[in-house]
């Protein structure tokens, strides 16, 4: 009821925001979207290296608004986030945005969380992939998984929307509703993802200067990465049964994109052209089912495969898949930009649905 009538309260005039943590990649994506949302009013800023410098001279690709040359970093707090914001958005490491998130939502604000704290519901599996105990276990089954396409309904009523990380989402999207459709199994998906530097977060580490990246492409995170927990546990919900995805993250030497490709094994087996073409109709009328009227899906037909330079800026995922009868296997790719629709333009538009804004509003 309570999240009704604030949802109800931001149509009729602009929302009230703040981004806390808001000098990192995923943040200043946030500052750039949030300045220019025809629904809001950014009314906060924080960061403690920052405080006290305008967001103009932190950012200044943003000084040619008005805006940018009078909002200051602040230290956050609190009390007067709660007070001048009506939605907070946490782009924060895991471990430290619970400590937000807690006492922000006990006074009452909306929160959209970019970091991995309350994207899954297992207190042990958070424990598991993250090395410590969760900050606020008595909230993870209130959390909604902010994937739009998938929680949309649930998004529209929440308070605390845990936005899902960058490669979770070039994999869940494509995969989900193959397994809702019982179209593929559920064991044996391999995940092979390559992303760009940003990903890392802006941070000073060896590994991640311009002569260690530069012209070098190499994989981390094996055999266990962290957004592991969460790819598996929403397969999982789609699948009614465990799934188990191998997944190799790759670093490659460009500023920002992911590109995944997932290799399946598809229920039915298909070796002559009449079979081929069946599952072929099959898959294809399932992603159209779940995607066709989703404005940041696009489905690609024909030779067209995605590509990292046709999404990067955008708030799109791409979409193509291809059965090889050779290996009896399904190959689906995906194509997005980490930092938007991997991060900051998702938790946007998941902003969009609970407020009952326009869903592309302010990602167009």
């Amino acid at each position: 009821f309570v999240a009704a009538l604030v949802a109800q309260h931001m149509k009729t005039q602009k929302v009230r925001v703040a981004i806390v943590g808001a000098s990192g990649y995923s943040g200043e994506e946030l500052v750039r979207l949030l300045l220019a949302h025809p629904h809001v009013e950014l009314t906060a800023v924080t960061s403690r290296s920052n405080a006290g410098q305008t967001l103009a001279q932190v950012f200044p690709k943003f000084a040619s608004r008005p805006l940018a040359k009078t909002l200051r970093f602040t230290e956050p707090n609190v009390e007067l986030l709660a007070r001048h914001a009506d939605v907070v958005f946490l782009a924060l490491p895991h471990g430290v945005a619970a400590e937000f998130a807690v006492p922000l939502l006990n006074l009452g604000s909306r929160v959209i969380d970019l970091s991995a704290d309350f994207r899954l519901r297992s207190a042990d599996t958070y424990k598991e992939f993250y090395a410590h105990d969760h900050p606020a276990p008595e909230l993870l089954a209130k959390a909604v998984y902010g994937l739009p396409e998938v929680y949309r309904e649930q998004i529209k009523s929440n308070l605390l929307i845990a936005s899902p990380g960058c490669y979770p989402t070039s994999i869940v999207l494509p995969t989900l509703p193959l397994l809702k459709a019982k179209l593929i199994k559920p064991h044996g998906i391999i995940a092979d993802s390559m992303s760009g530097v940003s990903g890392a977060g802006r941070k000073a580490d060896v590994d991640y200067l311009f002569c260690e990246c530069n012209e070098s492409v190499r994989a981390y995170g094996v055999p266990k990465h962290r957004h592991l927990s969460e790819i598996e546990e929403q397969l999982g919900f789609a699948a009614g049964t465990k799934v188990t995805v191998q997944f190799t993250p790759h670093l490659i030497p460009v500023n920002r994109g992911i590109h995944t490709t997932l290799y399946l094994a598809p229920e039915k087996h298909f070796s002559t052209a009449d079979e081929s073409a069946a599952l072929g109709k099959q898959i294809a009328d399932c992603y159209q089912s779940a995607y066709a009227n989703e404005p940041f899906v696009r489905l690609l037909e024909g030779k067209a495969l995605p590509d990292t330079k046709n999404v990067v800026g955008t708030n799109v995922i791409e979409i193509a898949w291809r059965l090889d009868p050779r290996t009896g296997r399904l190959i689906v790719l995906s194509a997005e930009d980490n930092i938007l629709k991997g991060a900051g333009g998702q938790a946007v538009q998941s902003m969009n649905i609970a407020c009952g804004f326009p869903e592309t509003a302010g990602l167009l």
